[in-house]
């Protein structure tokens, strides 16, 4: 039941290009019981929120299911990540625009990605627990909470990026996700300089590229 309502969800955001106006009417369209919607969310904007989650798990369920996924590096399981993540946001991408460009304002689309968000950093603590415990200093260690929420930042970079991404297959991308987890490695490793310099490059290609 759950992902039929997440189905008739997104198809009905995307026919009628707008959010149902309650759970009532929702129900009502799709043929189900007020009931059976409760059962699984609390209102429509939980069920909103909760799809991002579901990308996230999706994503996170298939590369832990990839061969040799425990034993890969805390950089390259993070690129793993990335990689799948928006393989499923492709999948998904007409619904993903609308609900992150529609009409909202900037405080309801975070609330949209809030179940997303709170993964994703528990997500990038057990990396940044992975890496510092191959460190050998106590005092090279970064601190989890600090480098989950810039890890967050950095998805959500990403996909700000993806979203107005317009080169076939979405290549720059997957440039762009090489160079940003290739420069926060670095800069978790103090060796920040010539990938933070190439990032910065490729930064400013884009940008002037897009505003010219």
């Amino acid at each position: 039941m759950q992902q039929k309502i997440y189905e008739a969800y997104t198809q009905y955001v995307l026919e009628h290009e707008k959010e149902p106006t309650s759970v009532y009417r929702f129900c009502n369209d799709i043929g189900i019981e007020e009931g059976d919607f409760y059962k699984h969310f609390a209102s429509l904007e939980h069920l909103s929120g909760q799809l991002f989650f579901q990308f996230f798990d999706n994503a996170l369920t298939l590369i832990q299911k990839e061969k040799g996924y425990v034993s890969k590096t805390p950089k390259e399981k993070l690129l793993s990540f990335y990689f799948t993540f928006f393989e499923v946001l492709l999948l998904n991408r007409s619904y993903v625009l609308f609900a992150l460009r529609g009409g909202k304002n900037p405080l309801d689309k975070m609330a949209t990605l809030k179940s997303l968000r709170n993964a994703f950093k528990q997500f990038a603590t057990v990396l940044i627990q992975d890496g510092n415990a191959l460190k050998q200093s106590k005092f090279s260690q970064h601190p989890e909470a600090v480098f989950s929420e810039g890890a967050w930042i950095q998805l959500v970079f990403l996909l700000k990026f993806w979203m107005d991404d317009h080169s076939p297959g979405f290549e720059k991308t997957d440039i762009a996700i090489e160079k940003s987890v290739r420069t926060v490695f670095d800069l978790f490793d103090n060796t920040p300089f010539d990938s933070v310099i190439d990032f910065g490059k490729f930064l400013w290609k884009e940008k002037f590229n897009t505003a010219y």
